[in-house]
């Protein structure tokens, strides 16, 4: 955010002005820059300069003390619009690809609102869509890709166009965060499995048309590290001040471990089966995808881009993430650890769909309860969930909701606010899939 102001405010990415309130920057010529991939500061710097123009007020007209009143008023708004306005827009879109994704693979429409509810809310990305991380936008990014590229390769679809579609979608998740490249290889591996069938005019094309929209997706990118760097070829990461384990492997990745793999699955830490227990659901889904022919490259890609997100964080030196709610780099496996999820509904009996749906249940009272409170658990907590989000924070009411932060309401009252229009989506939600089915029925 630091980075989007001064770009919005100035036109110039070095934050010396914000330095001091920050301990993730990166430093060249003796200047403080950002040391991420710039998607998400990219993405900020509407919200930064419409916020500026609704309220007439810049961030030199307000004390930059860290934590101070002015300033995080004047940041609160900015990152709600941003955070309102984008990453929980592509949460909500990847849901619906996830809805129309797993519903017409598996032929059952319950199983696709499975998926897109586990997704959504029944883990840490409803938590993280509240926030400038880049891991919830890079999750979405890739869900929508791979609908593409499924949509694409059908039969009665128009594959250049959605080829084009996943090829930008697939490079903007690479410029917010540089470690996705390693999840969308897959799915680009899968998009040319996908596309063998098609006629070789067809298939020239829609490569054509992939490359091109990636490499304009990357545009942004280059256009950042000049204005910042002067180079195209400079990474914020190969300056970052204070954290000698990027000087480890590559910028800090290494190989997997397998003490750290075990945390982020099953440590009371930053374990995901402690804040998505609905996930207990993908390997059976995995196997579920995999033993039908018509959806086993399917299943077979969403194994193998949850094994790369998860090796991946059980190889990078900070693992754990820093202050995190559950393992924050391995988000991106979410959206296909809810396709297994949402194909294994698809087949299970009366009792075994009973069992996923209090699996749901719990893992969205979970993930409200986080959302509500701290996504961002402090890294001194070894059961954060049990020790601080729900014993310190939520029982005490200390919650952040919309309600409470712009109009002035009590946190319970938002909170109340939101549980009750929650319930009527839900209510819609149900009366029209049983009327889909009465429908069906009648066909």
């Amino acid at each position: 955010m630091f980075a989007a102001i001064a770009i919005a405010e100035t036109g110039d990415a070095r934050i010396d002005a914000f330095a001091d309130m920050t301990i993730d920057k990166a430093r060249f010529d003796g200047h403080f820059y950002l040391d991420k991939a710039p998607g998400m500061t990219l993405m900020a710097v509407p919200a930064v300069a419409l916020g500026n123009a609704l309220t007439d007020i810049r961030s030199s007209d307000v004390q930059r003390v860290f934590e101070g009143a002015g300033l995080s008023r004047y940041l609160t708004l900015r990152q709600r619009l941003v955070t309102a306005g984008l990453v929980a827009l592509l949460t909500a879109l990847a849901s619906v690809a996830l809805l129309d994704l797993v519903g017409r693979a598996t032929g059952s429409r319950g199983a696709g609102l499975f998926a897109a509810l586990a997704y959504a809310l029944g883990g840490p990305v409803w938590g993280w869509s509240t926030t400038l991380f880049g891991h919830a936008p890079v999750a979405a990014l890739l869900v929508l890709a791979t609908w593409a590229v499924w949509r694409g390769t059908g039969t009665a679809a128009r594959p250049a166009r959605h080829a084009a579609l996943a090829g930008a979608l697939l490079g903007w998740a690479l410029v917010i965060e540089y470690s996705a490249l390693l999840t969308a290889l897959p799915i680009a591996l899968w998009a040319l499995w996908r596309s063998r069938h098609l006629p070789a005019a067809d298939k020239r094309r829609c490569y054509l048309v992939a490359a091109a929209a990636g490499t304009a997706a990357l545009l942004p990118l280059i256009g950042y590290n000049l204005l910042a760097f002067g180079t195209p070829f400079r990474l914020g990461y190969s300056g970052v001040v204070g954290f000698e384990g990027m000087q480890q492997g590559l910028f800090g990745l290494t190989y997997p471990k397998l003490d750290v793999l075990y945390g982020i699955t099953f440590g009371s830490r930053r374990g995901m089966l402690w804040v998505a227990p609905v996930m207990l659901l993908a390997p059976f889904g995995f196997w579920t995808l995999m033993r039908n022919p018509a959806t086993r490259d399917l299943g077979l890609l969403a194994l193998a881009v949850t094994l790369v997100a998860f090796l991946y964080n059980a190889s990078y030196a900070y693992w754990d993430g820093g202050n995190s709610t559950g393992p924050r780099h391995a988000v991106p496996a979410l959206g296909f650890l809810a396709i297994a999820s949402g194909a294994l509904w698809a087949s299970a009996d009366r009792w075994e769909r009973a069992l996923a749906a209090l699996l749901l249940a719990a893992s969205i009272a979970i993930s409200l309860v986080i959302a509500a409170t701290e996504i961002m658990a402090p890294t001194d907590y070894q059961d954060p969930l049990r020790d601080l989000i729900w014993t310190r924070l939520f029982l005490n009411g200390q919650l952040r909701t919309l309600p409470s932060e712009f109009w002035g309401w009590q946190p319970w009252s938002g909170l109340h606010l939101y549980l009750a229009l929650a319930s009527l989506l839900c209510v819609a939600i149900l009366w029209s899939l049983r009327r889909e089915r009465r429908l069906r029925q009648h066909c």
